[in-house]
């Protein structure tokens, strides 16, 4: 591990200062350091500093932010197969692997060699229209078929493994990995999913039916889902972060992503520890 990569959300006031102090650390222990983006700031002139997310000859990335920073660079680096570690500076932190007060030790075990690679799998979503396929991209978290503004239900006829499942009338569908259970899918009455499993949950949102219920399913099916929708704005959002707005009668097929993503781990924190902690404080409301 030579060379590292900096990615940092420039929305965070304390993101400069943090950036610089890991620089000096790094390099005091000979490491390379390439900077996303950091035109928006100064840094020395020897400093390299690629532009926008360019940092395919890294050996792994130090994500600065929350955890909507860290689902961008996943849906980045992750087809690259570049591990990614994570420090919070941001609220919940579901996703990444340390708060900021930690980083100092965090980076000497880096550095050492002290981690492991913990992979997530990752969802590919691909509309097809007319018979073609017209666009595909990656999520971490999820895919998800939604109403726009207007108040109206969408019909969304759905198949998995080309079962028909059924006609969902609802403001929308989900579907999301493990690592997704603790984000919109929980939102919407989803299971909570330890993220070393691989599978599938579907769920409809506010679904206008007593019995639909969310569908787990493994990681090697496929949702089909049909937009019978005419008269309203239907999208298809990554991550709550990149979408798409779809047609009347688009399909949108949903399937594991021939990928994972990889994160770096200190085994300092186990799943439940941060699920007891995290979700206690996202409600709160002083966050």
């Amino acid at each position: 591990m030579n060379c590292i990569g900096i990615i940092l959300n420039f929305e965070k006031p304390e993101a400069e200062m943090i950036t610089k102090n890991i620089i000096k650390c790094l390099e005091r222990h000979g490491k390379k350091v390439i900077v996303a983006g950091a035109e928006f700031f100064e840094l020395r002139d020897d400093i390299p500093v690629c532009p926008g997310d360019d940092l395919a000859q890294v050996d792994c990335i130090i994500v600065l932010g929350g955890d909507g920073t860290l689902l961008n660079s996943a849906r980045s680096f992750s087809v690259k197969g570049i591990p990614l570690f994570g420090v919070n500076l941001g609220q919940l932190g579901f996703l990444t692997e340390i708060e900021l007060p930690d980083l100092n030790p965090a980076l000497e075990k880096l550095i050492s060699g002290d981690f492991f690679i913990e992979e997530r799998m990752m969802l590919q979503a691909t509309i097809v229209r007319q018979g073609k396929e017209i666009y595909s991209f990656f999520g971490l978290n999820d895919a998800v078929i939604t109403k726009g503004a207007f108040a109206r239900i969408i019909r969304l006829k759905t198949f998995i493994n080309e079962e028909f499942v059924d006609v969902f009338p609802a403001d929308g569908l989900l579907v999301s990995t493990p690592t997704g259970s603790t984000g919109y899918s929980l939102s919407a009455g989803g299971p909570l999913v330890a993220p070393n499993l691989e599978l599938m949950i579907v769920t409809p949102i506010c679904p206008h039916t007593l019995y639909s219920r969310p569908i787990v399913i493994d990681k090697h099916s496929i949702v089909r889902v049909e937009v019978q929708a005419t008269q309203a704005e239907v999208m298809l959002t990554m991550d709550g972060q990149s979408g798409f707005q779809l047609e009347p009668f688009d399909h949108v097929v949903i399937q594991r992503a021939p990928f994972n993503a990889k994160f770096m781990k200190l085994n300092q924190r186990s799943f439940y520890e941060i699920l007891r902690a995290k979700l206690k404080e996202s409600g709160n409301s002083d966050v």
